[in-house]
């Protein structure tokens, strides 16, 4: 039987919720609130360096998000948020290279921020988001996703490394096809 995709509401709250708090409404925030708080001083021909090193971050780590929440809702019939998330193993598109590539889109989003502004509130929640995650991911996640797939998580889990990219993609063989 196949599994109803969530609704477009359930996919916009998921993502208004989760990733738009993390990388827009928190560091919006931290901006506004500590704005005396910014380290570059650079001249203007390093300041446009920074500027566009960083846009390119942010830039391609937003075109890696939309990657992944789009093959969750149509590979994995669900979205990226814990009380929705999807009811088969996504392990097409980014999935095929790192286990984690959305997390990873967002902590590159957060770096590009930090990168282009300068700002040490921004520095301090890149690295308090991204510890958080890394913990939650090997404690929590990754035994419920082990729990629910099973060997066919736990394969992947073998030949797909968690947050840092393979530099090719994962093809699995046809006897060791992840349903």
């Amino acid at each position: 039987m196949e599994t109803e995709n969530p609704s477009l509401l359930s996919h916009l709250i998921s993502i208004l919720l989760l990733p738009f708090n993390v990388t827009v409404t928190i560091p919006l925030l931290l901006v506004f609130y500590f704005q005396n708080q910014f380290t570059w001083g650079a001249d203007p021909p390093i300041q446009c360096g920074v500027m566009a090193l960083a846009g390119i971050i942010i830039v391609s780590a937003l075109f890696l998000l939309v990657s992944t929440i789009l093959n969750f809702a149509r590979r994995g019939k669900g979205t990226l948020a814990p009380w929705d998330p999807p009811k088969r193993l996504v392990i097409t598109g980014p999935y095929r290279y790192s286990r984690n590539p959305m997390i990873s889109a967002v902590i590159l989003i957060l770096f590009g921020q930090v990168i282009m502004l300068g700002s040490v509130p921004l520095l301090l929640w890149f690295i308090w988001f991204a510890t958080v995650n890394a913990l939650y991911i090997v404690f929590k996640e990754e035994p419920l996703l082990t729990e629910k797939f099973g060997d066919d998580y736990l394969k992947y889990k073998s030949y797909v490394p968690r947050f840092f990219p393979r530099l090719t993609p994962w093809t699995p063989k046809e006897t060791d096809e992840v349903k």
